[in-house]
């Protein structure tokens, strides 16, 4: 089994991982994110989309030595799909710059892919980040169970998903994954589930859902409404 494991790891020095962290705005916590991604000891291109930020998040995120492609601020769907179409790698990960891998979890979910897999996934754990103030942290409610179906770090896909699939839909401004994620389905492509924890989510003042909570609302009904029609 460690040889087999071993073969693998060598396979893969072989074969570039792209991590794509689409980011707006993140000096406050895209180091961290950054650092979690090296501290998995594979071979990794990091793309970091500066999403038409107005602080030095291109800035930061080339001294952590990381490909750095600047847009204007064109929503979380456009900023995936400029980072997936500058990557150099064979297999994709995505990341949310305020999020953190946990320890060994890009080669756990590389050692799973088998022949006919497309995409590997696993869960993620909500964290409330440690320097909020007592009082915007009892604001937070935190899930208390690991939980799957969202990308941000949980998610390995080969390249040859996006060629099967087509890109992030960029007319919605929330909900992409789980648009992206009916289209593998429907589309069926084989995804391989593991149960451990790949990512922390992390919960603060700013999280895109819990300040786009209306919008989110309305572009999950479209996309129900559009699974319908489909079947």
């Amino acid at each position: 089994m460690l040889g087999a494991l071993q073969d693998r790891i060598i396979e893969a020095m072989n074969k570039v991982i792209s991590v794509i962290i689409p980011c707006r705005d993140g000096v406050n916590y895209l180091a961290e994110a950054v650092a979690g991604i090296r501290r998995q000891n594979m071979p990794v291109e990091i793309i970091v989309v500066d999403d038409g930020s107005t602080d030095n998040t291109a800035d930061l995120a080339a001294s952590l030595g990381c490909k750095v492609i600047s847009i204007p601020h064109s929503g979380l769907s456009a900023a995936r799909n400029v980072g997936l179409n500058n990557a150099q790698g064979e297999y994709i990960l995505f990341l949310d710059h305020d999020d953190v891998m946990t320890a060994g979890a890009l080669m756990r979910l590389f050692a799973a892919f088998t022949d006919g897999t497309d995409f590997v996934s696993a869960k993620v754990q909500d964290f409330v980040s440690p320097e909020l103030s007592e009082e915007d942290k009892d604001a937070l409610v935190p899930r208390r169970e690991p939980y799957g179906g969202l990308l941000t770090g949980a998610y390995l896909f080969k390249r040859s998903v996006f060629e099967k699939v087509g890109d992030f839909d960029e007319k919605l401004r929330t909900g992409q994954g789980v648009d992206f994620l009916l289209r593998c389905a429907e589309t069926g492509l084989q995804e391989r589930k593991l149960n451990f924890v790949a990512a922390g989510r992390r919960l603060h003042n700013t999280n895109m859902g819990r300040m786009m909570r209306e919008q989110e609302s309305k572009d999950y009904s479209t996309l129900l409404r559009g699974k319908i029609r489909r079947r």
